[in-house]
């Protein structure tokens, strides 16, 4: 999650310069003439000429003969779904080959400690390294036909890469492990995936994987951790049975076992990538290298003629790398031969990490996108500051539409410089996902950073995207046309009135990015892919008339907060309804905030003894419901049971409304068999859930 400290350290433009210049001259009429003036003269004497859309922007996805209003990019080539864009790299491993022959042996990963140049590893020195340790993995056990996973848990840095490169390198499976999945999360999957060996970034994660398997029978035989390991550590290990060693010690154990890679095959396994789920324990998604090849290309398809990558790209590594957002778009990196950059692991300094690396690729989520949106509109505290930076954004947005994507406009120069400098000033690709962002968040960033900018969707079980904006669509609202990698079909949902003859349904997803389904849960993986190969997402689209994909709702009642974290409202509602002081609980979530809010209506029955015996507050049940301080008692007996009942801080809500009229089956809140009716409850509360969310600060 991305600090309000960091945020504030984004030097993001104040317009004091140019504020100051204009209120320094006395005739404002004289002066908003001239300025425009000179802006209208610049900008007619150096504007560039529009480039071409890379496809007939009207009709950006075309139907599926037959194919149950099936839909496909039109960026395919014929009707074969895209499986990889170089010959040379079907696999991951032949990625990096490619990108280590492409690049000449430049600049692979970089790290930085506080206050200091960026180093590297060339390609070369991460061949030594990944071939090093993958031969320890072998040496110790692991083969591609037995003990194949490896699990990794760290944070983003160049080892974490390379255990997963060396995994690649010997047909090994690596296992994504992260913090926010919690100690019976993490027990689960190493039990479920029969894990042997875990790759460590600090002691903090060895202990945690130590309590993990405490005093109980299980698969953990190594753990290599990237720092040097205490004494007392390493004895702690052995008391389970677990042999506890730094990195280096392992790389120096394969250089004196050193075995000939052991290449992949596509339909090899590359990646078991568990999602954290909503309810239940997490879902292994097996993810082939196939897999992951058709995402990546049908990713540089798109971008090839409007954004190619180069070796001389660098790109800024701090999305968590135990989601394959960023593992995709590290994937891209590599192939290219470009250069990747890691943050130094705390969020604070990531402003700092971007003025040092200056990179050319930055990935972003959208809370990223809508703190900056704030901090820029925020700074614009006059009335003429405001106009400034409105104006600014009119003129640059009209480029965009018109197809002219640039920041050396007038514009750039007076207004959006600070921005563009706070990325680091090179910035020429950005890819925002993982969860919606708001049309008016996008465009607006769209004129101030004035580089490609693309919105995509998609889910673990597609690898990561499934959709994409194409190059030269400056449209907001959509999540783009289907990637050349798959095709994509809506399925009625009848129950919920979407029906695909109207354009409407479930999200089906088919194509060579298609996982294969979940680790060992037949069950699950059947719910999840039917007999024909279609991945059935869960979230309800709508296809608009130039062929883009607008996501409409969800099938079932789960979302995504801003931040990408997944809830299930019914969960965190079952355990609110047990404060003394609640009938009903209706919780919300909105995918363009990054918090909870819920109505509550108190119980009638139980209010006033509650509040006589936790606040000494007497009064009739309306009066009590009107009170602030029985609001904010309320709100707190909430929080504390959602803590006992083992709810994340994101399933907490933040915000409460009192709402003294129960939902029933007369007021059309319920339904005949008494469950909540969620959309006519996100309709009936509309204005009290934006006041909540409007008196948030976040």
């Amino acid at each position: 999650m991305l600090s309000q400290e960091f945020l504030q350290r984004l030097r993001l433009p104040d317009l004091e310069d140019v504020s100051q210049y204009i209120s320094s001259v006395s005739a404002p009429m004289l002066v908003s003439m001239g300025a425009v003036a000179a802006a209208t003269t610049y900008y007619l004497a150096t504007r560039p000429k529009p480039l071409p859309p890379i496809c007939d922007l009207n009709m950006q996805s075309v139907e599926i003969p037959d194919g149950e209003f099936a839909r496909r990019s039109v960026l395919m080539n014929g009707d074969s779904l895209l499986t990889h864009y170089h010959d040379d790299a079907r696999t991951m491993y032949e990625f990096f080959l490619r990108g280590a022959r492409v690049s000449n042996n430049g600049p692979c990963l970089g790290s930085r400690k506080p206050k200091k140049p960026y180093e590297w590893m060339s390609y070369s020195q991460v061949r030594e390294r990944t071939e090093n340790l993958g031969s320890a993995f072998l040496h110790k056990g692991h083969s591609k036909t037995t003990d194949s996973n490896v699990g990794i848990f760290s944070q983003n840095r160049p080892e974490w890469t390379i255990s997963e490169l060396a995994c690649y390198t010997y047909s090994l499976v690596s296992v994504p492990l992260y913090d926010t999945l919690g100690t019976e999360a993490i027990t689960y999957i190493i039990d479920k995936a029969s894990i042997s060996t875990v790759v460590c970034d600090v002691v903090d994660k060895v202990n945690l994987v130590l309590d993990c398997v405490k005093d109980r029978e299980h698969s953990v035989k190594t753990i290599v951790v990237m720092e040097t390991p205490s004494a007392d550590l390493v004895s702690r290990g052995q008391q389970s049975g677990i042999h506890i060693l730094s990195m280096q010690e392992m790389e120096a154990i394969g250089k004196e076992n050193h075995r000939q890679p052991v290449p992949p095959r596509p339909e090899d396994m590359a990646v078991i990538c568990f999602t954290s789920g909503t309810t239940g324990n997490p879902k292994g998604a097996m993810l082939t290298h196939g897999n992951i090849v058709s995402n990546c290309s049908a990713f540089m398809k798109v971008t090839e003629v409007r954004c190619p990558l180069h070796p001389s790209d660098v790109h800024i590594s701090f999305l968590p790398l135990a989601h394959m957002f960023e593992r995709v778009v590290q994937g891209v990196m590599i192939v290219q031969g470009a250069s990747i950059g890691f943050f130094q692991g705390d969020i604070r300094l990531l402003s700092d990490d971007l003025n040092t690396l200056k990179p050319t690729v930055f990935p972003v989520v959208p809370r990223l996108l809508n703190r900056m949106y704030d901090k820029i509109f925020g700074q614009a505290n006059t009335t003429l500051k405001r106009w400034l930076l409105e104006f600014a954004y009119r003129r640059k947005a009209a480029e965009i539409m018109k197809g002219i994507v640039r920041r050396d406009s007038i514009w750039d120069q007076l207004i959006f410089r600070k921005v563009q400098a706070s990325l680091g000033g090179r910035v020429r690709l950005m890819l925002t996902g993982a969860a919606p962002i708001s049309p008016a968040v996008l465009t607006f960033l769209r004129a101030a950073v004035g580089c490609q900018f693309y919105e995509g969707y998609g889910q673990t079980e597609c690898t990561a995207g499934c959709t994409i904006t194409l190059p030269g669509d400056s449209t907001a609202g959509h999540v783009g046309a289907p990637l050349p990698c798959n095709s994509i079909k809506l399925v009625d949902v009848a129950e919920m009135n979407y029906l695909a003859s109207n354009g409407e349904g479930e999200v089906c997803v088919k194509g060579p990015n298609v996982f294969k389904g979940y680790l060992k849960d037949p069950e699950k993986t059947e719910e999840t892919i039917d007999e024909d190969g279609w991945l059935h997402t869960g979230d309800i689209g709508k296809w608009l008339p130039n062929g883009t994909l607008k996501i409409v709702d969800r099938k079932k009642h789960i979302f995504k907060l801003a931040q990408g974290e997944y809830i299930a409202p019914e969960k965190v509602e079952n355990i609110y309804t047990r404060s003394d002081a609640v009938a009903q609980v209706f919780v919300h979530g909105d995918s363009l905030q990054a918090c909870l809010v819920a109505v509550v209506v108190p119980d009638p029955d139980f209010l006033s003894g509650w509040t006589k015996r936790t606040l000494k507050l007497e009064g009739s049940y309306q009066e009590l419901c009107d009170r602030a301080e029985v609001k904010t008692a309320i709100l707190e007996d909430l929080v504390r049971l959602g803590k006992e009942g083992g709810l994340k801080s994101f399933e907490q809500v933040k915000a409460i409304c009192i709402h003294n009229e129960q939902f029933s089956i007369e007021n059309g809140l319920l339904t005949p068999t008494l469950k909540a009716k969620r959309n006519e409850l996100r309709q009936y509360f509309r204005s009290q859930i934006d006041e909540l969310y409007a008196g948030i600060k976040m």
